[in-house]
């Protein structure tokens, strides 16, 4: 079985077999990870996993797990940023179901005027 070496913040090298290492490959390279859990002070260390890491680690043994980021999570946004008042707002105004029905019905009106 293959050795893996890695540094624990904490407590310094340290030597892990390959399924004490979780490695998570990202459809954003930027967001890989490798983890595991030091085997002497029992902390949870995360690292960013280069492509070259990911080499490594994957020739050493180690599943990767692949993770597909929604599109959503990568949209380029405009305007601000909804704050705990807007939500509460968007909130109290779902209790007042006349103002729902009359948004949607202004909404398919628009739509039929299209």
């Amino acid at each position: 079985m293959t050795t893996i070496k890695a540094t624990c913040p904490g407590c310094g090298d340290v030597e892990l077999a390959s399924p004490q290492v979780r490695l998570v490959v990202c459809s954003v390279s930027a967001w890989s990870f490798y983890a595991f859990h030091c085997p002497t002070c029992t902390d949870e260390v995360r690292r960013h996993a280069t492509d070259e890491v990911v080499r490594l680690l994957s020739t050493g043994g180690v599943t990767a797990e692949p993770w597909d980021v929604p599109a959503e999570a990568l949209e380029e946004r405009a305007g601000s940023t909804i704050s705990w008042d807007d939500v509460l707002d968007f909130s109290l105004a779902l209790d007042d179901v006349d103002l729902v029905a009359e948004a949607e019905g202004a909404l398919l009106r628009s739509r039929r005027s299209a």
